[in-house]
């Protein structure tokens, strides 16, 4: 699930956990709601639908394997078996398709146009859309969505139609390359990428950024509030387990998201292979979160920008950009040093990315392309970030400018991502389908109290 999805002002209520049934053995288990079932079910998020359709519903012979997930009409393109599933130590250059080409170089923005962008809700500062509608003289119709379900659904549909689609992350972008729902791009509209760091001018998910820009970046750690809970997880031998403290009960949330939640299973019980195939460290993940649902009663949501502030959660794991800009939603006079965010000081915890696109049929791929550039510029960038809290990993973008800046409170430079994190950092990667299956069975045992 990526950081911003089911985060709204008026978001659903969180689910509340209380004393989950014991865990039964995951391999070989049927179940019509759980890992072999086509619907998506609770925290089937855009990561869960994407690798389960690049692996069961792509290896099933076609496009609309992977849409009936979602009840969505289909495109009737068959898809291969063996779609390269990226990892650092495996990058993968996608192929330039012959009938899915670049738009030619030297052409003029599109005239008396509007650019239509299709992103996450509450991802993109408004300002940043008004001021690339002034410099091109065009106008920027933004439409969101809150599930990547919802978004294959509509791009599919023959419903609608956009120009950019925005927040990608890596382990989507097999399915959108191959599908050819995304538009090769042309590298003589986006000069700005060299102020990007270096690692992402040729990415181990996109070799030759072939298909992506980099956008926003992230950490995945745990927010308290210091005026609330005394212990510190820096002091902890293990902070991962910071939340497993049953005097804070109806307190505790955790994120509403398949593989970051069997990731703190997996953290707090001392693996650091977020992508294990291992089905006794995926059951012991699960029944480790289980026993945090017994000891807290606790909470499945993404609201954790909103309810640390607020004091509805003490204890949340939560995505670095949400706890970045959660200072303003603090009831006035409360000092922003009331909240707190812990990710390991070494760096190894799970750092990601999310990467900006070109829809294949866009109407207006020149403006497409320059706004993709747009973004890539430091002042616009910085304009972003003090909306939204997510970072961007351009050159000029460092935690202590941000601090000086007055964009980033200094109390909460831990939510900064080093370039260093990606390098020693774990990033969840495409798994294989069958040990996909295992972590939404996991999953599904502690969201569901199964």
């Amino acid at each position: 699930m990526h950081p911003r999805e089911g985060w709204r002002a008026d978001a659903t209520p969180a689910r509340r956990l209380a004393d989950a049934t014991p865990a039964r053995r995951l391999a070989g288990l049927t179940d019509p709601t759980g890992p072999g079932s086509s619907a998506p079910g609770p925290g089937l998020s855009r990561r869960g639908f994407l690798a389960r359709a690049a692996g069961a519903g792509l290896a099933a012979g076609g496009l609309s394997s992977l849409l009936a997930a979602c009840g969505a009409a289909t495109a009737g393109v068959a898809l291969p078996e063996d779609i390269p599933t990226p990892r650092p130590d495996e990058p993968v250059a996608w192929p330039i398709y012959a009938t899915n080409q670049p738009i030619r170089s030297g052409l003029l923005p599109e005239r008396d146009a509007t650019l239509k962008i299709y992103n996450w809700a509450g991802h993109i500062n408004r300002q940043c859309l008004d001021d690339f509608g002034k410099k091109y003289r065009c106008r920027v119709e933004l439409t969101t969505f809150s599930t990547m379900t919802q978004a294959l659904a509509k791009l599919t549909s023959g419903r609608a139609s956009f120009d950019v689609l925005m927040g990608v992350t890596p382990d989507a972008l097999s399915t959108l390359i191959v599908a050819k729902l995304l538009m090769p791009l042309n590298h003589s509209y986006l000069p700005n990428i060299s102020q990007a760091w270096p690692p992402f001018t040729n990415p181990f998910y996109d070799e030759n950024w072939q298909y992506t820009v980099p956008y926003t970046i992230y950490t995945t750690g745990i927010a308290w509030r210091k005026d609330l809970v005394p212990q510190d997880p820096y002091a902890a031998a293990n902070g991962w387990a910071f939340p497993w403290q049953g005097k804070y009960r109806g307190k505790v949330a955790i994120l509403d998201d398949y593989r970051e939640g069997i990731s703190l299973g997996l953290l707090q019980s001392g693996t650091i292979d977020l992508n294990t195939t291992d089905p006794r460290l995926i059951l012991t993940a699960q029944q480790a979160l289980q026993e945090l649902a017994r000891l807290t009663s606790l909470r499945i949501d993404n609201n954790s920008r909103t309810e640390i502030p607020s004091g509805q959660a003490w204890i949340h794991q939560a995505w670095s950009g949400d706890i970045a800009a959660a200072a303003r939603y603090l009831p006035k006079g409360m000092p922003v040093e009331v909240i707190g965010y812990w990710f390991p000081p070494d760096g190894v915890g799970p750092v990601a990315n999310d990467t900006n696109t070109v829809l294949r049929g866009a109407q207006n791929p020149v403006l497409a392309h320059l706004f993709l550039n747009f973004l890539l510029d430091e002042r616009n960038a910085l304009t972003n970030i003090r909306a939204n809290g997510y970072l961007q990993p351009l050159q000029g973008i460092t935690p202590s400018r941000l601090v000086q800046l007055g964009i980033l409170p200094a109390s909460l430079i831990s939510t900064a991502v080093l370039p260093s994190y990606f390098n020693r950092g774990l990033q969840e990667v495409a798994i294989p389908v069958a040990a996909d299956q295992l972590w939404q069975y996991a999953w599904q045992r502690v969201s569901q109290r199964g």
